[in-house]
C-alpha cells in the first residue's frame, strides 16, 4: 500500500467537506475519424493499464483520520466498469459535446472503486470521436495528467502493442492493519521531525534562504484570508454544471507576447480578465479593482518528475484587473501583479507547509486541511489552471488527436473555473461553472474570445506602426 501526500489527502477532504463538490479533473481528446469500436477502445485502453498501477488501485481512508489515506489493490477491479461508451444525439457538435461533459462531471466518482473513467464518444459531426477522461484530483494534477495521454495515445499514426500484463491484486490489509499502522506513525512522527530538522541544520544557508523566503510568502498569503468583493460570481454551488470552452490561436497569444512583454500565462490571464469583465458588465455589475481574485496553480515538479502520479503544485492568489478596460493596460497590469507575486515566494511558501505536514501528525493535518480549504474558498472568486500539452501530433487507435478540451472543477462558493490547455498551435479554456448561478456562461467564453482578440488587433497595430516609422527613415 502507498500513503497519500498530504496534498493528494486535500483533495479528498476538499470533496468530503462539501456535498455539492467533486474534485475530478476531465478532458475531452477528440480525434479524427471513423470512431473505433468499442471493443476495439476497451483492447486499447486495457493493454495500457500495467502502465500505470493507480488505475487499480482504491483508496482507504483511516479510522479517525489518524493517518493519510492510503492507496491498495483493488481486489475486486472490473476495468469494463471504468472503461464506458456513449454517443450523442444529432447533430454531434459543441452543444452536445457540452451537456455530455456536464453531466458526466456532475456525478462523483465511486470511492469503492479506483477513481477514474474512461468514455468513449461516438457520434461527432465530421465523422470524429472523443475520449472523455474522468480522474479524481487526488491521483493527478494537470502535468501528470497530461503525461497519461503520452501513455495512452502513440506519437505516430502506428498504434504500440499493449504491455504484459501479469497483475494480481496484493491482499488488502484489515482495518486492524492500517489503524495499528497509522498509530505506529504518529509514535516515529516526533522522531522523523528531529531528522528533519537535523538535516536542515546541516545547510544553514539553505535554511535560511528558505525560512526567509517562506516567511515573506505567508505575510503575503495572510491578505488571501480578506474576503472578496461580493458580487454575483460568488456564492453557494450545487451539484449540476454548465461547461463550455474558448479557442485561441497559440501563434496569436506569441505574437501579443513578443510585443508587449510578459509571458505566455500573462496573455492568456489577460484575456480571462477581459472575459470576466464583459461577464459582470452584462450582468449590470461594477467591475471593481478586487471583484475577481483567482487562485492560479503553479507547477513545482523539478524536471524528470512529469510521469510521477500525484499532486506536485502550488498556488498564487492574483487579484484579476477587471477595471482596466483598455487590453493592452491590461496585460501590463496582469504583469505587474503576477511579478510582485512571484518576488513575494508566496507559491515557495505554500509548497513549504506542504512539505512540513508530511512530519506533522496526520489528524492536526487533516483538520487543518478542511480548515485551509473552506477559508481561501470565501476569498477567491475563480480558479484559472494552465497547462501546456503535447507540442507534437498524438494518435489514439491510429487516428489523429486533432483536439483538446480541459475540464476543471468548482467548490464551495467558487462558481466560475477556467482551465487552459494548449496542444498543436492551439490554447482552449474550458469553463466550468454552476448551474444555477451562471445561465449566462456563453458571455464569458465570448468575453474571452473578444479579449484575445482585441489584444492580437493591438499587437497588430503596433507592428504596422513600427514599419511605417521604419519606411519614413
Amino acid at each position: 500500500m502507498d500513503r497519500m501526500s498530504p496534498l493528494d489527502a486535500a483533495f479528498l477532504d476538499a470533496e468530503d467537506s462539501d456535498q455539492h463538490t467533486s474534485m475530478a479533473i476531465a478532458s475531452f481528446a477528440i480525434f479524427e475519424g471513423p470512431a473505433p469500436s468499442y471493443d476495439e477502445f476497451f483492447a486499447a485502453i486495457a493493454g495500457r493499464l500495467p502502465i500505470v498501477k493507480r488505475y487499480r488501485q482504491k483508496v482507504r481512508r483511516l479510522p479517525f483520520d489518524l493517518g493519510r489515506p492510503v492507496w491498495v489493490d483493488d481486489p475486486n477491479f472490473d476495468v469494463r466498469y471504468h472503461i464506458r461508451q456513449t454517443a450523442l444525439p444529432a447533430p454531434g457538435g459543441d452543444a452536445e459535446l457540452r451537456a455530455l461533459m456536464a453531466r458526466v462531471m456532475g456525478q462523483r466518482l465511486d470511492r469503492e472503486r479506483p477513481l477514474w473513467e474512461y468514455w468513449l464518444v461516438q457520434g461527432l459531426r465530421d465523422d470524429r470521436w472523443a475520449l472523455l477522461s474522468k480522474l479524481h484530483h487526488c491521483m493527478v494534477d494537470g502535468v501528470s495528467g497530461t503525461e497519461l495521454y503520452r501513455v495512452l495515445f502513440d506519437p505516430t499514426p502506428e498504434p504500440q502493442p499493449g504491455v504484459a500484463d501479469e497483475w494480481a491484486p496484493a491482499a488488502e490489509p484489515s482495518t486492524l492493519r492500517l489503524t495499528a499502522a497509522a498509530v505506529r506513525d504518529l509514535a516515529v512522527d516526533p522522531v522523523d521531525q528531529v531528522r528533519a530538522l537535523g538535516s536542515a541544520a546541516r545547510r544553514p544557508r539553505e535554511l535560511a534562504r528558505r525560512t526567509a523566503d517562506t516567511v515573506r510568502g505567508l505575510r503575503t498569503m495572510a491578505g488571501m484570508l480578506r474576503p472578496a468583493s461580493a458580487s454575483s460570481l460568488n456564492g453557494p454551488i450545487g451539484q449540476q454544471r454548465r461547461y463550455a470552452w474558448a479557442r485561441a490561436s497559440f501563434a496569436d497569444v506569441t505574437t501579443v507576447r513578443r510585443e508587449f512583454g510578459g509571458t505566455v500565462n500573462d496573455v492568456i490571464l489577460t484575456a480571462i480578465t477581459g472575459g470576466f469583465r464583459a461577464l459582470l458588465l452584462s450582468r449590470g455589475e461594477d467591475p471593481a479593482p478586487h471583484a475577481i481574485r483567482s487562485m492560479v496553480p503553479v507547477s513545482v515538479r523539478a524536471a524528470g518528475e512529469e510521469g510521477i502520479y500525484e499532486n506536485r503544485v502550488s498556488s498564487l492568489f492574483a487579484d484579476l484587473p477587471v477595471d482596466v478596460a483598455d487590453p493592452v493596460e491590461r496585460l501590463a497590469a496582469i504583469r505587474a501583479r503576477l511579478d510582485a507575486l512571484k518576488a513575494s515566494k508566496e507559491a515557495e511558501a505554500a509548497t513549504t507547509m506542504t512539505s512540513i505536514a508530511a512530519y506533522e501528525p496526520f489528524p492536526l493535518v487533516s483538520l487543518g486541511m478542511r480548515l485551509a480549504f473552506h477559508l481561501p474558498q470565501r476569498s477567491i472568486v475563480t480558479v484559472t489552471t494552465n497547462v501546456p500539452g503535447p507540442r507534437q501530433p498524438l494518435f489514439g487507435l491510429g487516428r489523429r488527436l486533432v483536439e483538446m478540451i480541459p475540464y476543471v472543477p468548482i467548490a464551495t462558493t467558487v462558481r466560475v473555473g477556467v482551465s487552459i490547455f494548449t496542444y498543436e498551435g492551439a490554447v482552449t479554456f474550458g469553463i466550468t461553472a454552476d448551474y444555477d448561478s451562471t445561465p449566462d456562461i456563453d458571455v464569458l467564453v465570448t468575453g474571452i474570445e473578444q479579449s484575445m482578440g482585441e489584444l492580437v488587433e493591438a499587437a497588430r497595430r503596433q507592428v504596422a506602426g513600427r514599419g511605417s516609422a521604419e519606411r519614413l527613415i
